[in-house]
């Protein structure tokens, strides 16, 4: 197992005009922080992880701030070296690999919905503390709720908070170039049930989602080649909606439990919305368990 140095197999995406992708992971065999279990790499490199930067002219806005440190710095040298002089951050939600860069930008404007910065400031001592640490963390300097209109250069753009994922999801909406940038709200090959005794009202907000209007989505984690050629359809909504419902189902269902990813996703992969890609038999794997075990308590 090959370890490369952090940041050192980044791959600067243009998935669209004025949007960056700083896409890393998913490369067979390569691990980078440790052959031991990790949040790096079992949470995000090995399926693939992508943040995102609108630019338009000097102005810059970042949508989360990778894995690490020297990822983050290659965020902002790369912006930095296209001319932008002013930087804002958007977190999409409190978890490990979408925080871990917030340092490189402490001197920009952070913006976090409510609940992501209170969730910041609970887990500081775990997050400090974790494997890898992230210390110092960084909280964010600018909160909202519910939304908040944005301008980047002359690109507008919406934060919309959702319960998808995580309690405290911000996605962000560009509703002029009918795109929709969706952290971890969505994600190819299938959601990562953090939060199961949440999951039905994940569905309630993916159906909200659902009705906005856009017709390009840009997750956090996905195919390189999806993001690089503009992102997912609609699709990956709905693919996602009845991955949770199954999972849910599961409570009622015996048989379901011991099936694998290829089987237990069979008519999802059919759709062609999501694309099986075997490292996500472990998160599946955790899925299920999670939901029997919330279900059990």
């Amino acid at each position: 197992m090959t370890r490369p140095a952090l940041g050192s197999t980044m791959r600067l995406l243009h998935p669209a005009p004025n949007i960056l992708g700083f896409y890393d992971g998913r490369i067979d065999g390569v691990r980078i922080w440790s052959d031991e279990p990790n949040w790096l790499d079992d949470g995000a490199y090995t399926l693939g992880i992508c943040t995102y930067a609108i630019v338009d002219g000097s102005q810059a806005l970042v949508y989360d701030t990778h894995v690490s440190l020297p990822h983050a710095r290659f965020i902002r040298r790369t912006l930095e070296e296209m001319g932008v002089t002013s930087i804002r951050v958007v977190l999409s939600h409190w978890h490990d690999d979408h925080i871990a860069g917030n340092e490189v930008f402490e001197d920009c404007e952070i913006i976090a919905n409510r609940l992501t910065a209170s969730a910041l400031e609970r887990g500081r001592a775990d997050i400090e503390g974790g494997n890898p640490p992230i210390r110092p963390l960084v909280l964010p300097n600018k909160t909202f709720e519910n939304s908040l209109s944005l301008r980047i250069g002359a690109i507008p753009v919406e934060l919309r908070q959702v319960e998808i994922h995580s309690h405290d999801g911000t996605v962000l909406l560009m509703p002029d170039r009918g795109l929709l940038l969706a952290g971890d709200t969505l994600e190819d090959t299938i959601t990562y049930v953090s939060e199961p005794d949440r999951l039905n009202e994940h569905l309630i907000d993916l159906e909200r989602m659902a009705g906005w209007q856009f017709e390009r989505i840009l997750p956090n984690h996905g195919s390189l080649e999806m993001i690089e050629a503009g992102g997912y359809d609609r699709s990956l909504i709905t693919a996602t909606q009845a991955y949770v419902r199954k999972l849910l189902a599961c409570r009622q269902d015996p048989g379901l439990v011991g099936q694998d990813l290829k089987t237990f996703g069979a008519d999802m992969f059919a759709t062609t919305a999501v694309d099986y890609f075997a490292p996500y038999e472990a998160v599946h794997r955790q899925n299920v368990e999670a939901v029997i075990a919330a279900d059990a308590s």
